[in-house]
Formats: C-alpha cells, structure tokens, sequence
C-alpha cells in the first residue's frame, strides 16, 4: 500500500479500514504520515486480533499524528532504519552479536580482525560511500555523487514539504552544510546559526526538521554522579557519512588533505555502524558522549549497557595509537572502578592489540571481523 500514490491515498483516507481488512497480510504501508488516520485504523484492527507481525509501517519522515495521542502505544514497535552496515554489505552473519556486546563479554578475545584490512585511504572511502543501497551499488565515485546530490536535492526541494512551517529548502540546505561540517561535535546551536547566516531560533526549527529527514541525529550527554563538571550539551552526528561527503562534495583525497574533515568523517563512520547495530543487541547498549568542562576529559562515545556498566570508544585516525590514545579511557576506568567494562580505541591499523588493563586498540575493521 504506498499512500504517495494519490489515488491509493484517497481510496484509504476515505475508508482505511474496509481497505486494510481486504488485503492479505502481512501489510505493508509506505508513507504512512500522508494519511495519518490510517493509524487509528491498525489500532482497531489490532486490538480486535493481537497477531504480532500483521501490518508493517514505514516512512519518509517523522510524521505528526492527528490529536494528542500516539495510537501505536503498545501495538506498533518502532524500529529505527539506518544504512547499511560493512558487515551487511559484505554478506557477514548478521545474527552474530555487535563488537561491543562480544567485547562486553570476552574482552578482547571477542574481537576478530577481517583477513582483508581497509588501509586509511580505504576507510575513507568506505566511509565517503556510506550506507545506502544506491550508493553503495554505485559503479563510480561519479555516480555515487551524482545519486547523492539528487537525493538531497529531492529532501529539501520536495519531502520539505511535508513538514508543517518549514518551507525554505534553500536555508535548510545551508544549515546541513554547516552541520556536516561539524559533524560528530559538541558544538553550539549559534555556531550553526552563524555558519549558515539565519537565527539561533530558527536552527533549533531546522535541526527539527532535518532530525524529522532522518538526516541527523544528537547523541546525549553521559551523566553519572561519580564524575563531576560535565558536559551536559548533546553531540551532533549526520547519521550517514556518506550524506556528509554528498553535502560538502567531498572525495576520498580531499578528506586526506584536511585532518579536521579526516577525524570527523571517521568517527561519523564509527558512529553510523554502532547505531545501525546496537539496537538489535539483546542488551541494546544505548549510546551517548562524555566531556568535561573546557574539554579536560573527553570519551567520543559512551556505550551503556544495563546496570549503568560502560564501553568506553575512542576514534583515532591513525595507524600508531600509543598510551596517549588512551589517557582517557585509563581515566575513566579508573573513576568507575568496576562499572568500567572496558575500553576501545579504534585505528587504521590492522593489528589488535592490548593497550592497557580492559583497553583495547581495535582496528576499526573489526567492526564487521
């Protein structure tokens, strides 16, 4: 059933139910915010028969329901979309736990390098690709760009439309360039403002509505009453870093030219191949950020699992991470006592190595080894 067609619309907004109930199951409707009262519909259907797996909902943009209420409480599961992993597209069993719940478990013996290791320049190109299945089948780094300038043109020109008050796609635009351009930082709604010459005000709207594209995302602050003079401001992540490389019209050698662009870029990569896995984990680690005050400490990610136990996970762009690398991390550990699990420092390197007690240095690879 896909509501962006008009006439499918028009035939379900004008009776949902007498459509639903004459369509073999399971169902699946696509686009679903353009007739929101399709919604209250499953709700009925639901609560008549609990069959789990009968309608499969989907859609371009976070949609607003009609009134004050949710109807999917307890009959719809929201399931967040994300790219496609390294390890899906190289066909890995995708039933195997996350590199961080294995680490949870077995240290550094649940992790396993690929026999084909990624060089610097190779991530980055597996990173300027990023995860979605037209970009990823792309022939050509010309193609891919080409597909990705379309696809964001489409966003701001055209899905824009669908969310109420936000109708300037060409401020939009720039307001995404100045978020790619700090992606996976800690950095102020009036930096972004400034950069894209529009009110602090109106990027709080637009973060709105680029988090509504699934576009972006914030990562929240870690608090725990056994540190103390953090950070409480989110960390700012385009979910994809392909979009990143798409919106700044980068290429694998110009990321090599530029350090600031090369750390970002990775740990947007990292980022992305967590998030598209941790929520399948049987703990379902969640994932935040943690810095001090004036930065005097600083974790890239947080890991939680439950009983508030920690991964800590650093991204280095380099081939040689040394003690330094882990500074931190040996903080950390030592501030949490046994609340630490442990710690990750992901590299360029191929070799798997231990850094410390419960800290690891961890091609990023072994993400999908």
């Amino acid at each position: 059933m896909h509501l962006d067609d008009p006439r499918e619309a028009d035939v379900v907004r004008a009776d949902p139910e007498a459509v639903l109930t004459r369509r073999a199951e399971p169902v699946l409707i696509d686009e679903w915010q353009l007739v929101p009262s399709v919604l209250w519909a499953i709700k009925r259907a639901v609560d008549a028969d609990y069959r789990p797996g009968r309608f499969i909902v989907t859609g371009s943009v976070h949609g607003r329901t009609e009134g004050p209420t949710w109807p999917g409480v307890g009959r719809l599961m929201p399931v967040s979309m994300a790219g496609m992993t390294v390890r899906e597209v190289a066909g890995e069993d995708l039933d195997r736990p996350s590199l961080l719940e294995r680490f949870a478990q077995d240290g550094i013996n649940g992790l396993q390098v690929p026999t084909s290791t990624p060089d610097l320049a190779e991530y980055v190109e597996l990173a300027v690709r990023g995860g979605f299945p037209e970009a990823v089948r792309a022939t050509s780094a010309r193609s891919r760009h080409r597909w990705m300038t379309a696809y964001l043109g489409y966003l701001f020109d055209r899905e824009i439309e669908q969310l109420e008050g936000r109708r300037d796609p060409t401020k939009l635009r720039r307001f995404f360039e100045a978020y790619a351009l700090n992606t996976s930082g800690i950095v102020p709604y009036l930096t972004l403002a400034e950069a894209a010459e529009i009110t602090r005000q109106t990027a709080e709207v637009y973060e709105g509505a680029l988090t509504d594209l699934f576009l972006v995302e914030t990562v929240p602050a870690w608090s725990t009453n056994r540190l103390k003079r953090l950070v409480k401001s989110p960390k700012r992540y385009v979910v994809d870093p392909g979009l990143v490389a798409g919106a700044l019209r980068l290429n694998t050698a110009g990321v090599l030219r530029d350090g600031e662009v090369l750390g970002r870029l990775l740990d947007t990569f990292v980022y992305s191949q967590l998030r598209a896995e941790t929520q399948f984990d049987q703990e379902a680690p969640r994932l935040f950020h943690l810095r001090q005050e004036k930065g005097a400490r600083e974790v890239d990610l947080i890991a939680e699992f439950p009983m508030n136990k920690i991964i800590g996970i650093e991204v280095k762009a380099t081939a040689t991470p040394g003690q330094g690398a882990a500074k931190h991390l040996r903080w950390l550990r030592d501030e949490l006592g046994d609340q630490f699990l442990g710690g990750i420092v992901f590299h360029t390197s191929p070799y798997l190595y231990q850094l410390d007690d419960k800290i690891v240095a961890a091609p990023i690879c072994t993400l999908w080894g």
